[in-house]
């Protein structure tokens, strides 16, 4: 049976309403980590409601309170709006961390592909809005240069997903000018220290490795954590732009558990 869609209301200095759904597939007690997630689609897709999402299974599987936020549908997946509706709804999660797990869970926010790049520009944010509440990112392919210049990226004709990106970015950035902000392309940012804890995962026959394995570099000589992970070609990651799961589904949960348990010992 889905899950109904429910509205995680947000006081104090920002308020909004934001459309979330919980997921609690696997939560053991203690204090599981709550993670705020949010999915791909190119910037151009609202979200399905009855489309399968690996990655939530993944991090459920891992003991993951997983709040699901509609971030698209709300700001029509353009920037700054939909990064701003993100940070809002971490910022929403930060003050009632008790509704959703414990009062001392590790919070983090996770994406995948263009959700990745949004994820990682509302933690930007999150250093500077409400420093030290954020334990940890997770970026899963995150579609993060607008340039598309990449040497994998030529990759993305095989998986159909060229054209699709494309239009993504364009839509989502709408002139040359939002490109310039460093919410909007967090790989041109040139202030990266001081953002919480990354893991970053991508595979070997990923369009997007480079530019997510560029990123990971950046952080990490920016001072940040950094956990990257790149598994082997064949091991279905790629199907994750379509919905698809795979042998990746058993690898994400098990470097997520890890990566939560290095950021809580």
């Amino acid at each position: 049976m889905s899950l109904r869609w429910e509205t995680l209301e947000i006081d104090g200095p920002w308020k909004a309403a934001i459309p979330v759904r919980i997921h609690k597939g696997n939560v053991q007690g203690g204090k599981p980590p709550v993670v705020l997630y949010l999915k791909g689609d190119a910037f151009q897709t609202p979200v399905d409601e009855n489309a399968p999402r690996p990655v939530i299974s993944a991090l459920e599987d891992a003991g993951a309170v997983v709040v699901e936020a509609d971030y698209g549908r709300v700001s029509g997946n353009v920037f700054p709006k939909a990064m701003e509706c993100a940070f809002l709804a971490l910022y929403g999660l930060s003050k009632k961390l008790n509704d959703y797990g414990k009062g001392k869970s590790p919070l983090l926010i996770a994406g995948d592909e263009a959700g990745g790049n949004v994820a990682a520009g509302a933690a930007l944010k999150a250093r500077d809005q409400m420093p030290g509440r954020l334990t940890g990112q997770v970026l899963l392919s995150p579609m993060i240069d607008p340039m598309m210049t990449s040497a994998s990226i030529r990759g993305a004709d095989e998986i159909g997903m060229r054209e699709r990106w494309s239009d993504g970015w364009s839509h989502y950035l709408g002139s040359a000018c939002s490109m310039q902000h460093p919410y909007a392309a967090p790989c041109l940012c040139s202030r990266l220290s001081g953002v919480a804890p990354a893991l970053v995962m991508t595979s070997d026959d990923d369009p997007l490795r480079d530019e997510a394995l560029g990123y990971a570099d950046k952080l990490s000589g920016a001072g940040v954590s950094v956990t990257k992970r790149v598994l082997p070609a064949g091991s279905g990651w790629t199907g994750l732009y379509h919905g698809v799961g795979g042998a990746w589904l058993a690898g994400l949960c098990t470097e997520f558990s890890t990566f939560v348990r290095q950021l809580t010992s």
